[in-house]
């Protein structure tokens, strides 16, 4: 089980916390961002997580800003933080609205240059940049499809980084191979083997419902948040880059169709669990 002492060496989409994080995007937002601390636990249970575990996340959580201590009709739980429903609105454009460019799309730049003394801004603006899918050109030079122009502004701001940047659109003239140069400024290598991870924990578990081996709500929910947990991250790490500049062999495709077709299939009977713990639990 991870523990305090253990979980830096555990994988993120296997941490208590992704999976709290998981399940107050999905089930809380629409129960105005409240979940009990009992119900959460029993969900997290679910998720083989034991409560001091669970406990212990849900600490953590709150010391970062994104859970509040609430009670509601006498019961003690945790509320999303304005921090946290936008983290969680942000997030939603990127894992269910994933665009790919096109090749006549052109280029976003963001050229930044932060003084040494604001050495942890410049942390911050690599690590949003980074979360927005840029690549690397050159020392204080990143680059992403254009499509992603309003969401860059959007986040620069937000995050009072809009000082240190500026952008420009752009269309590359000279004097390489882009679909080459891509390979340097992303690391697609990566990806692709996140990708194929993804493939390999999640292909048996949308056979075994095809198959008619699962079922139940409560193994819904459990196959579902573990596949969103496992998936979430990857959205942020691809570009979406125009298929002609991916590798041949890319297999980010088919694990976004494995992920639509997990979601189209455990979306319902995992909201009617999450549902019945949500509603029936008390303190």
């Amino acid at each position: 089980m991870v523990n305090a002492a253990t979980e830096d060496a555990e994988p993120k989409s296997t941490r208590p916390r992704a999976f709290i994080v998981t399940i107050y995007g999905l089930y809380a937002r629409e129960a105005g961002g409240w979940i009990s601390v009992s119900a959460l636990i029993q969900l997290m249970e679910r998720l083989k997580i034991d409560a001091s575990s669970a406990r212990s996340a849900i600490s953590r959580l709150k010391r970062r800003g994104l859970l509040e201590a609430r009670k509601v009709g006498g019961s003690a739980g945790y509320s999303l933080s304005d921090q946290a429903r936008g983290i969680l609105d942000e997030g939603d454009q990127r894992i269910f609205g994933r665009q790919r460019a096109e090749l006549a799309d052109g280029w976003l730049l963001a050229v930044f240059s932060v003084p040494e003394s604001q050495r942890q801004q410049r942390h911050v603006l690599r690590s949003r940049l980074s979360w927005l899918g840029f690549g690397t050109v050159a020392s204080g030079v990143w680059i992403a499809p254009r499509h992603l122009r309003q969401e860059t502004r959007e986040v620069l701001e937000r995050y009072a980084l809009s000082a240190y940047v500026d952008l420009f659109d752009a269309d590359y003239l000279a004097f390489g191979d882009v679909a080459e140069l891509v390979g340097r400024w992303w690391d697609l290598d990566g990806l692709q083997s996140l990708y194929g991870e993804f493939l390999d924990s999640f292909d048996p578990v949308l056979a075994r419902w095809e198959r008619g081996a699962a079922g139940g709500d409560g193994e819904a929910f459990d196959d579902y948040v573990r596949a969103l947990t496992a998936w979430r991250r990857l959205p942020f790490l691809d570009p979406g880059l125009p298929p002609e500049l991916l590798p041949r062999d890319w297999n980010g495709v088919r694990a976004a169709a494995l992920f639509d077709a997990l979601k189209d299939r455990l979306t319902e009977p995992a909201h009617r669990f999450a549902g019945s713990v949500m509603t029936g639990v008390t303190t």
